[in-house]
């Protein structure tokens, strides 16, 4: 039995009443009664569709997402250089065939085996880039798709939400008991939150612990780099280092196999979350650490240094979780900086 969905939900403004007249002197309970009139709608109501739109921050704070306006101007100008660049290349390699050619034939024919050698590795590297990239379309698809059934309380797409994810994560055997459990339960569950929350305890919970996990490690190893290193230029090579590193092993948890385009498009999607959420993250597990990062910071300069990057490498991998996740979290916690980096501060205090 499924729940059918309605209409998509608006959000309207009202404007403000017009000012009634007082009642005068001449206002009797007797007196003729004036036909009002209801007044038309003003011009100024605005329907917004799917007020929804919203991003999970790191720590469950909603923020809204602005709208991206305008043609992305950046994008045709990169595309236009680089489709000029692959003209440029292949004009020049016709032109080097073409030569050996005339010098000597076996010196041509060499050539455009390895023209053609090339041309091979390069359609294979297109092709796992493309592969990493729809991948990753593919998961966030899914997040939307869970946050509009969650929304329009819609049971088919939920059901559709959690079969597509029984699929994505299929060839893992450590998940096989929580899929045979999905299985098991079947059309038994009729509410959205219930069913979607189901699936994220089965299949979701045993990664959020393993992307944890990477958090912590990659956070303590940034702290102790950066208190024992003797220059600033080995501290930020380490830490972009490590960020990257964090970044694809959080991807590779959830289900991604990102390629460079698609490493680069989850960073930016990243780093965009962690501008948007990094400022409503501040909560008394925040306070607290930067409390503890003053006092390290009392006793040494550099130690209060790791402590502050590895703090910064925690948050940053939080908003990959945020952007890797196929799933928003329904029934789980999202993780704070407290839950990841509390135990590279305990142990900061054990060292002091």
């Amino acid at each position: 039995m499924t729940t059918p969905s309605g209409p998509r939900p608006r959000a309207f403004r009202i404007p403000a009443a017009e000012p009634t007249p007082a009642a005068g002197p001449d206002s009797r309970p007797d007196a003729p009664q004036t036909e009002t009139r209801q007044a038309p709608p003003r011009p100024d109501v605005r329907f917004v569709d799917e007020p929804y739109e919203i991003v999970d921050a790191a720590d469950g704070v909603p923020v809204p997402v602005a709208t991206r306006r305008g043609p992305p101007w950046v994008s045709i100008l990169l595309g236009a250089l680089g489709s000029l660049v692959i003209i440029a290349v292949g004009l020049s390699l016709e032109r080097l065939v073409a030569d050996l050619f005339a010098t000597a034939p076996w010196l041509g024919w060499v050539a455009l085996g390895l023209v053609a050698l090339a041309g091979l590795a390069l359609a294979a590297i297109v092709g796992r880039e493309a592969l990493g990239v729809w991948r990753e379309r593919k998961i966030e698809h899914l997040r939307e798709r869970a946050l509009a059934a969650m929304t329009a309380r819609d049971h088919t797409g939920a059901q559709g939400v959690v079969q597509e994810l029984r699929g994505l994560y299929a060839d893992r055997p450590a998940l096989s008991a929580g899929i045979k459990r999905l299985d098991a339960v079947g059309d038994a569950i009729l509410d959205v939150d219930d069913r979607l929350g189901l699936a994220e305890g089965e299949l979701l919970a045993p990664l959020d612990r393993q992307a944890k996990a990477a958090i912590a490690q990659a956070a303590s190893q940034v702290s102790a780099v950066t208190a024992l290193s003797p220059r600033a230029i080995v501290d930020v090579a380490f830490v972009v280092f490590s960020a990257a590193r964090l970044l694809r092993r959080i991807a590779a948890i959830y289900g991604g196999r990102p390629g460079l385009l698609g490493f680069l498009r989850l960073a930016r999607a990243a780093f965009a979350h962690l501008t948007v959420t990094g400022g409503m993250a501040v909560g008394e597990g925040m306070l607290h650490q930067v409390l503890g990062l003053g006092l390290a910071a009392r006793v040494s300069a550099k130690l209060g240094e790791g402590v502050l990057n590895g703090l910064m490498t925690a948050r940053f991998g939080l908003a990959a979780v945020a952007v890797c996740r196929p799933l928003p979290f329904v029934r789980a916690t999202p993780p704070t900086v407290n839950d990841v980096a509390g135990q590279l501060f305990r142990g900061n205090g054990e060292e002091k």
